[in-house]
Order: C-alpha cells, then structure tokens, then sequence
C-alpha cells in the first residue's frame, strides 16, 4: 500500500486504491440505492424535514457547511428534479452543493446531491442530480435525538448539568486550551468537546459535492492542537464518499452540533486519511479502533447561533415525530434498491424485491432486522446499548429529582405557531396596509382574541425568521383576522409587508398577547384616545361593540394622524360615526394642520365629552403620547384601575436583540423566587429568551419583539446588552429589570423569571 509520511508521523492515504484496500469497497447493493431524482418518499421527507445540513463553496472557492431551514417544508419541490430553499445572507453557493435532511427522533437520513440552478436575493434554487437513504449509524453513535439531560437535574452525585454547558472550571477563558490557531478562539474547543454530531462537506476532482453526517460517542472529532483536528472514521457501509472526495480534492467544511444548543461550529480546512496505529488506538472503544481517521488542518473556526436550529426545536419535548407519522426511511431505501435492480439488471430478482416490499408487513419485518443489526454492530465496535428503532433514544435515566415545576405548561406548546393564508391585501392609506389573514391549518378555525390585543407576525426573510408584533382590528371570532401595517422607514418587517406580500402568500402567527384588551363585561361608557397605528386595536374595540346592536353604550374617540390622507380607517370612522351618533362620536386631529395634542387639547376634549364617573379610558400610541395622556387623565381625577394604556416604540420595527452581546457563548442560570430552575446557554448573537426556549426553560414572554413587556425578568447576576429603545421604565431599569427578547448576555448571567 503506498503511503507517505507528514509530520507527526501519521501515514497518509493518498490514492483511491489506498481507501479500498483500508476499508474496502461498496457493495454494489449499496450503489443500486442511488436514485437520480426525488421520488414520492423523498418528497415526503422533505415535507416533514425542519432542518438540513447543507455544503457549498462560494465562487471564489471557499467551503462552507451550515444548517438550513427551521420549519418542516422549507425546501419546497418544484418537481422531481428541482428544490428550492432560503439560505440566509451573506451565503452565496455556487456549482455543485449537498444535503443531507434530518427528520427528529429518526436515524436514517435522506442525502441530495446537486447543483445551484439559480439564485434571487435568498432563494437559492438547485438541481437534483441524486438522492439516496443514508443508514442511522452516525445518529445511533452520537445518540443525537436523546435529550441532553433534564434541565435542572444532576445525576447522584457527579454534579453533571446539561449536554453542552461547560463546567464552570473549564468555561471559556478557565484553564488550559488548545494553544494558539484557530481552534483557540474563546468557546470552540469547548463546544467540540461537547459535540458528537457533525456534516462534512467534501468535493471532487470533477466538483461533484458530498455532505455526510459523522456521528460518535461522546466528542465527534478530538482536538490535537490549535489547529488539528482528528475525525474517527468508523465502519459503515463502504460506501466512503468523504474519502474517495479527499484523495482528489483536500479542502472541506463542516458544522458541529451539540444537543439542546442552537449554535452550530463551523469550521474549514483541508484534510488527509491515515490508518497509522499509533493513532487510531488513542481513539478505540472497548479495545475496537476506526480502521481509519481523517486529520484536518483547521484554517478557520467560528461558533454562531443558528436560526435554523432554534426554530426547529430538535430536542424539545414532543418534537420528535411519532413512529406511526414518521416515513421509515430503510423501507424507501429498498423501494430505490428493487426499483434499481429491475432497471439495471432487468431480470428477476429486481421485480422480486419489488413484489416483497409490496407485500403487507414486510417493511416492518425489515425494520425489526435492521435494527437488530445496527444494535449488534455498534455493539461489536464498542458502542454502548442504544435503544432500537433508528431513533438515537437512550434508555431512560434513573428518575433523578428536577427542580423544575413540572407542573407547569410549556410556554412553547402554549404559544404554538399558527400557519396563515393572506386573502387579502388591502391599502389603508399611501403608507399603511390591510392584511386579512385567514388559517390554513388541516382543520382552519376561527380567530379568538380580545379586542385591543396584539398577534406576532412572523416571516422568513432574506432566509432569517423576522418577527413583529400587530395589534388585531378586526371582531374577534371571526374566520378571518385583520391586521394593519405601517410602512417605517428602513423598516425590515413592514417593508416586506408593503413590497414582498401577496395574496395568497403564507406567514405564521402566534398570540393573542398583551394585556391591552377591553373587558369581558364592557362598561356602558369608555373614552379612547390614539395617534397614527395606534388606532388598530382601538377599532377592534369600535368594531366589535357596534356590532351588537342591541346594545345602548356610547364611545368617545379622540383621534391624532399627521393628515387627513393619512388617517387610517379616517373614512370608515366617519362613517361608522354618522350611522351611530348616540354611540359613537369622533374627533380627529390632523397635526400638519391642527399641531399636536398636547396636554391643554386632551384636557378640553375629554370634558367636553362629559364621561361618567365610570367610564374606562384607553390609550394607544407612542410613548410621549400615552404619558402625557395619563398625566391629564390622573389630573382629572380618574381611577388609574380605569385607565388602561399600550405604547410603542420605534425600536422594535426589526425585531428585538441588542446584537452587542459578547462572541464567546455565555452560561445562563435561570431561577424563579432564589430557587434554581435550570442552565442554558447563549451563543453569540442570540437572545436570553430564545436560549431558554430553546432549552425547554419556562420563560415568560408573549410577543417576543420588545413590545409588551411580559418577558421582563430581574437580572440577578452579570450584564446584560439590552436593545433600545423597549418599553421598561426608568423604575423597572433601576430595579435590574431586563426583557429577554431583546437582551443579550455580556457575562455570565443569572436571571429569576418570577412574577415581578
């Protein structure tokens, strides 16, 4: 066998024939899996798959690896041949790419190979040239679906936290690292350390691309200096598509995951294949080494939060599929194979296998021997028991005690994402929007809320989930909703709204939210005051008590826009006025004509409107306008159990995260009342409040931009990098109040989320 030697004194496989002779060749039953374009199975797949490793070079040349998606069906099928999918700036994938689409609580992955077709802005569209079952072995080792521990719980003893979160001792910046290279950089080697499953992207000599899943007990990949890595390559099927790429072309990618965190790890580099002894024996199991390692010559390393990852929710309870709703990938595997066989060999035994696979039970015998060989295998390698199934489950642990309230809900089931069908765009005013949604579930009902209250609309853009909070200004109850958008200028959400969105297009909702909502039992009179959109969720209120006809209260709306053409609903409240005048009075106030309100005008109106002594008064607008409404309404000697109040601000148009948090990953201890609820930890970039979620932590929040204030939690320890400008007070900031949508950790942290 020729081989050479490199510095280190690791022999090296240079040729083909050197890969072969190592671990042998495929299998030619494991070729005839291969098919050239996506079946019915595969699309099938893909609809269920919320999450897919993806491998590209950029045209200059540079390798990357990532995590794509966030939702089941974010790569859609155009046909057979041809998917397309959003890639979040500032990637720009050319010629040939990869895939490979995990489906939670499943081993098998389905591997696509192609190439880029096209691409407008984040939209990259590719050409499938093949696609195939990979078996579950590398999520087996890795055990990449078993939850990463309890939050909160320790085993008896060991003081063991969950998968992923450093001990304090060796936290970034603690005690010896790898020395200096890119593998040195602040949080790298501790995450690698903790991650046991990773995509390798390879290409070669022709620029045909590879993406893999590598998967192993404990750490996927061992850290030998600062900028070495060495990637066990255990036996598989043969097939050695990573292998046979790097005898040709050295350069690779990957990215790493660790089990119930959102950062992924990417790194690039070039890699060689060595079978020295000396080597493979540091990485044995149970006295059983590879039969071979990759070396990688780290030149690049960087951990970031992954959208992608974190609206997945890979390891959240119930988010993996159901064994009856899951499509068993070994049983499309034979489907490819007897489909192939037939085809290519034209006899018998092809059209045999394919009158066994069609035969009732059969794909469930063939799962029951598939996962006892997988179990036999993994045993002989030296790989601890792992629950059959392909699902990568671990037997249960002992019933170590929580500290979590088990009791409670979890605040993501709560707040579910709702998929929505725009009907109808409709324009208000030259910068305001309609958009009437309607669901679009399996089973589409109807929309409840209170009238005032807010739904978060969420988006994908520029292949990043954006969201943003809208009040409802429709009747509740209806099979429709209605939310108006302002156009903001740079505004990234209301500038998709107004230029990207069309009927018939689909977003997601969650809510109702926020506390702002007229009461279950109305009073018989109420005083509203609003400026600009702030008259959303007041004409949810108008709307839904004119329509009962029978009733005999009455409403006094003092209203401020900037002009008569941009007085939103301006022509459907007077109209709404003069069909109803002993309900509904009007006053609007133009500011380009009129100035604007200030506290003498609000004053006068209000007393000349003559409200009862039990009247409810509801103000909505900017922040300036709703405290300077307050100050005349406690002037005037209203009960503040009467005033009811919502302000905006123009920092949450984009969404909330400060974006200044640290780029090293931080711990975060969250509590509730002093006592300990659980860790997560926060990548760089990410919010404390999606770090939490993430980790199954019950965070309170509701519109997750900033604008409600239901996630304020007290910071008790650390600093905290908080966006503004947000709606806690100068009180609750003095008082170490934080909202976690919007805050990102400087330090390490510790935050009690009990009710302030």
């Amino acid at each position: 066998m020729e081989k050479t030697d490199r510095p280190g004194g690791a022999h090296r496989l240079t040729t083909v024939d050197d890969v072969e002779r190592t671990i042998g060749r495929p299998p030619s039953m494991i070729m005839l899996k291969q098919i050239k374009a996506l079946d019915e199975g595969c699309r099938t797949v893909l609809a269920g798959s919320p999450v897919a490793a993806f491998g590209y070079r950029a045209p200059d040349g540079t390798s990357r690896t990532t995590f794509i998606g966030g939702v089941p069906g974010f790569a859609r099928v155009h046909s057979p041949t041809r998917i397309s999918f959003l890639l979040p700036g500032p990637g720009d994938p050319h010629g040939p790419v990869s895939f490979f689409f995990l489906l939670p609580g499943v081993g098998e992955i389905l591997r696509v190979n192609g190439s880029v077709a096209a691409r407008k802005g984040a939209e990259v569209t590719v050409e499938v040239a093949e696609a195939f079952v990979h078996c579950a072995q590398a999520v087996l080792r890795s055990r990449l679906w078993q939850p990463p521990g309890p939050v909160g719980v320790s085993g008896p003893g060991d003081g063991s936290g969950p998968v992923g979160v450093p001990d304090k001792a060796a936290w970034p910046g603690r005690g010896p690292g790898p020395g200096p290279g890119p593998l040195g950089v602040p949080g790298v080697a501790e995450f690698l350390a903790a991650a046991p499953f990773l995509a390798l992207s390879t290409w070669d000599a022709s620029g045909g691309a590879d993406t893999s899943p590598r998967g192993d007990q404990g750490a996927a990949v061992r850290i030998l200096d600062g900028r070495t890595l060495v990637l066990p390559d255990r036996r598989g099927n043969k097939r050695a598509d990573t292998l046979r790429n790097l005898v040709q072309d050295d350069r690779l990618s990957l990215a790493a995951l660790v089990p119930g965190r959102t950062g992924v790890l990417h790194v690039r580099g070039r890699g060689a294949i060595t079978d020295d002894p000396a080597l493979l024996e540091t990485m044995a199991l149970r006295g059983t080494p590879p039969h071979a390692a990759l070396l990688i010559d780290v030149e690049y390393a960087e951990l970031t939060g992954n959208d992608a990852v974190a609206r997945s929710r890979l390891w959240s309870p119930g988010g993996h599929l159901d064994r009856g709703a899951a499509p068993d990938l070994m049983a499309l595997a034979g489907k490819h194979l007897a489909a192939n066989s037939a085809e290519s060999e034209g006899g018998s035994s092809g059209f045999l296998l394919k009158a066994l696979m069609a035969v009732p039970g059969l794909p469930r015998l063939l799962r029951l021997v598939v996962d006892r060989a997988y179990s036999a295998g993994l045993r002989k390698e030296g790989y601890d028991a792992v629950a059959p199934g392909g699902s990568g489950r671990r037997r249960r642990r002992p019933p170590y005690r929580r500290t979590v309230d088990v009791g409670r809900e979890d605040r993501a089931e709560q707040q579910a994402l709702r998929e929505v069908r725009i009907a109808e765009v409709r324009r208000e005013t030259p910068s305001a929007v309609t958009l009437v949604l309607e669901d679009c579930g399996r089973e589409p009902g109807p929309f409840d809320f209170r009238p005032g209250q807010f739904f978060t609309l969420v988006a994908d853009i520029d292949g990043r989930s954006v969201r943003r909070a809208y009040s409802a200004s429709s009747v509740p109850g209806a099979a429709r909703m209605e939310v108006t958008v302002k156009h903001i200028e740079g505004g990234r959400f209301s500038a998709h709204v107004h230029q990207g969105l069309r009927a018939g297009d689909r977003i997601a909702v969650r809510g109702p939210s926020g506390h702002f909502h007229a009461e279950p039992q109305p009073p018989d009179e109420i005083v509203l005051v609003a400026a600009g959109s702030g008259v959303t969720p007041i004409m949810s209120m108008i709307r839904t008590r004119l329509r009962d006809r029978s009733a005999r209260d009455r409403m006094a709306f003092l209203y401020s826009s900037s002009s008569a053409e941009e007085a939103i609903y301006g022509e459907e409240l007077a109209r709404l006025a003069k069909d109803h005048p002993d309900r509904l009075s009007v006053t609007q106030v133009l500011s380009r004509r009129d100035g604007r309100l200030d506290a003498d005008r609000v004053r006068r109106w209000v007393t000349g409107a003559h409200p009862a002594p039990g009247a409810h008064y509801y103000v909505c607008g900017p922040a300036p306008l709703t405290a300077l409404v307050r100050e005349v309404f406690a002037g005037l000697g209203v009960p503040d159990g009467q005033v009811h109040h919502e302000r905006y601000t123009g920092g949450t148009e984009t969404g909330a995260g400060a974006g200044a948090g640290t780029t090293v990953p931080q711990r975060m201890t969250v509590e509730r009342d002093g006592e300990p609820v659980g860790t997560a930890v926060v990548e760089p970039g990410q919010t404390l409040l999606d770090a939490g979620l993430a980790a199954g932590l019950p965070m309170p929040y509701s519109c997750t931009v900033g604008n409600c204030g239901d996630c304020m939690v007290r910071l008790r320890a650390g600093e905290v990098a908080q966006s503004e400008p947000n709606c806690l007070t100068e009180r609750q900031k003095a008082d170490g109040y934080v909202l976690a949508c919007g805050g990102c950790p400087l330090s390490e942290v510790t935050l009690d989320i009990a009710d302030p």
